[in-house]
């Protein structure tokens, strides 16, 4: 009898340090098998069961079922919480739950410059998320989402200052122009907004000039020179005359040669026809080119025209005469290049 007992005894030792160690393999050891770390994206519409089926055409979780039943000890399937993870090689399951409970998810970063409208602007953008492009132009485009801001349909690319903002991947397009209105009142210092109101410039029409600045050149060092001419014809009350406007009001951006034709056009855009700004910016300038309009440089120029070497440079004149035969130069070397269009 003493005999069988203490089989009985040594039998439940065993069969109870199996289970423990059962148990706390499933808890405690490694469960993520992968090279590198991986991430997870949880869908804000999913469940419980799209994570699990998700987890299933993983590569590197070492069994789902393991997982499952230590989320169900961990009370985890009523607490999904969507988002972007990045999961350490080598956590265990209660690491790896732990992180999906607390809802702490990888920031991505995003950039964004170079949008010529609002709607490039929205499918740019929409990569970094997990809503598409769709739902992104829907809300940007909505003139109620332009009214909540103070902006209407032309002026509201002024709101976008671009730059790299951190988010959280699942951040729904309401929420992305919230944040972004919130960096427009950062951006705009009381020391920039003294500057424009010097210029005789909201906001607004700050960045609208800074759009058609961008246009006209690309190189940094010159901006503020190209800014000062703008200036000088609004100040003086001439026409801009600035060809990006009239190809923004066109809306064929692959026109490389702005002819006669082209002026005849009946367009708010068309600086050849009407005075002062656009309605709005023609593009999403950067802020090299925003702080360009605010620190111009003071000069005579009220004419610019592309250099005819076509580095990208401009020759100035305060003279039209000077200006006509600066413009001669450049449409030489453009015929030359045969770009008649």
């Amino acid at each position: 009898m003493k005999k069988i007992i203490a089989l009985i005894i040594v039998s439940g030792l065993i069969v109870g340090g199996y289970m423990a160690n059962n148990f706390y393999n499933r808890i405690y050891s490694d469960a993520i098998i992968s090279s590198q770390n991986p991430t997870l994206y949880i869908e804000s519409n999913w469940n419980y069961e799209d994570l699990k089926n998700a987890l299933k055409d993983s590569s590197w979780l070492k069994d789902v079922d393991d997982f499952d039943w230590v989320a169900q000890k961990k009370n985890y399937p009523t607490l999904l919480k969507p988002g972007k993870y990045e999961i350490k090689t080598g956590w265990s399951n209660a690491q790896f739950i732990d992180l999906l409970r607390s809802g702490e998810q990888l920031p991505i970063r995003v950039t964004f410059n170079n949008q010529r409208t609002l709607k490039k602007l929205a499918g740019h953008v929409s990569r970094y998320f997990e809503a598409d492009s769709a739902a992104f132009a829907t809300h940007i485009l909505n003139s109620e989402t332009h009214k909540k801001y103070g902006f209407n349909a032309a002026t509201f690319p002024a709101l976008f200052i671009p730059n790299t903002y951190e988010f959280y991947w699942n951040t729904n397009p309401e929420k992305f122009v919230a944040r972004m209105a919130s960096e427009f009142k950062i951006f705009w210092t009381e020391k920039r907004k003294a500057k424009a109101t010097k210029l005789g410039l909201t906001q607004s029409e700050t960045v609208t000039l800074a759009s058609i600045v961008e246009e006209e050149t690309k190189m940094n060092d010159e901006k503020p020179r190209v800014a000062g001419v703008y200036l000088n014809r609004l100040k003086k009350g001439m026409l801009l005359q600035a060809d990006p406007t009239l190809i923004f009001g066109i809306g064929d951006f692959s026109i490389r040669r702005v002819l006669n034709i082209h002026k005849k056009i009946d367009s708010p855009y068309n600086t050849y026809i009407y005075k002062g700004l656009p309605p709005g910016p023609i593009r999403i300038p950067e802020i090299s080119s925003i702080d360009a309009v605010l620190n111009p440089e003071k000069h005579n120029y009220f004419y610019f025209c592309a250099k005819e070497d076509f580095s990208g440079y401009h020759n100035f004149s305060n003279s039209y005469r000077e200006h006509l035969n600066n413009a001669k130069r450049y449409q030489r070397a453009l015929n030359q290049r045969k770009i008649y269009k």
